[in-house]
């Protein structure tokens, strides 16, 4: 992996309650979710903060090419659709889906054909999910240890889940039969020097243009860098130590999400890359 420079953190803002769900629309304005606090954000170049949206508990966030907004509501265990001007439009899923009740969706991720995949984060029961664009509902993978934070792979052939409490990234093969795919161990991350499962959870995660993989390690404080083949090559320190999740804007601005404490205070940085040097 290229060394790269990295220019900086600048702090975007401070919010009573801890963040998740960033996302950028095509006008470039920045929306981030509260979960405990019910709404989602949307802040401008200025940082100044409207309430876009309101939602029961506002978890993992996409902005589709249409400008509607996908959001996983932890608490209803459903995905709500808002349209570009934060109006609520149906749920995109229903409690019950592929045979099974979802319980916590947490995080989302939509490939080039408008399919989406979500995790259902449970304890030891956890399952990653596929609605397709036709409508089709699929189990993709089950009895997984709190499935969090997804990314597809450049190519999308395959599928990268954060499994919280097993503090370690899955890939997962997109392409071939199988009704309900075998994650491989992808990476397994650093563990806290407090030896507690609550200090060192990979959350959300997200892809450069190179095909690494960083990772929102929730309780470590810190952003993890994985090369395409899982070697974790580099680690940037976040100024909170809940971490949970991230977004890249362009090559060199990558925003991340979490806060001091659950359910708050909040927080929302952006770190800066220097890739051209």
């Amino acid at each position: 992996m290229k060394d790269y420079l990295q220019a900086g953190i600048q702090k975007i803002a401070d919010i009573p309650f801890y963040t998740e769900g960033p996302a950028i629309d095509s006008s470039g304005l920045f929306y981030c979710t509260t979960l405990s606090g019910g709404k989602i954000l949307q802040i401008d170049e200025h940082g100044h903060i409207v309430e876009w949206a309101e939602s029961a508990c506002p978890n993992g966030q996409i902005v589709m090419p249409n400008g509607d907004h996908l959001i996983c509501d932890s608490k209803l265990g459903v995905i709500k659709r808002f349209d570009a001007k934060g109006r609520f439009l149906k749920d995109e899923t229903k409690i019950c889906f592929a045979g099974r009740q979802t319980i916590c969706l947490n995080d989302l991720v939509a490939d080039s054909k408008g399919n989406i995949f979500f995790t259902d984060s449970v304890r030891r029961k956890g399952a990653v999910l596929f609605l397709g664009n036709d409508g089709t509902e699929r189990l993709i993978a089950e009895d997984l240890d709190y499935p969090n934070g997804l990314a597809l792979s450049i190519d999308e052939n395959h599928l990268y889940v954060a499994e919280s409490y097993r503090n370690r990234i899955l890939k997962i093969k997109l392409t071939g039969s199988e009704l309900i795919a075998q994650p491989e161990v992808f990476a397994r991350l650093p563990a806290h020097h407090s030896n507690k499962a609550e200090d060192n959870l990979p959350d959300g995660l997200t892809l450069d243009s190179e095909g690494n993989l960083y990772v929102a390690h929730y309780g470590m404080g810190r952003v993890q860098i994985l090369s395409p083949s899982g070697d974790c090559v580099s680690s940037i320190e976040i100024p909170f130590p809940l971490a949970s999740n991230l977004f890249f804007v362009g090559k060199n601005i990558l925003y991340v999400t979490g806060g001091s404490a659950e359910p708050g205070p909040g927080a929302v940085v952006a770190v800066l890359f220097d890739r051209d040097n």
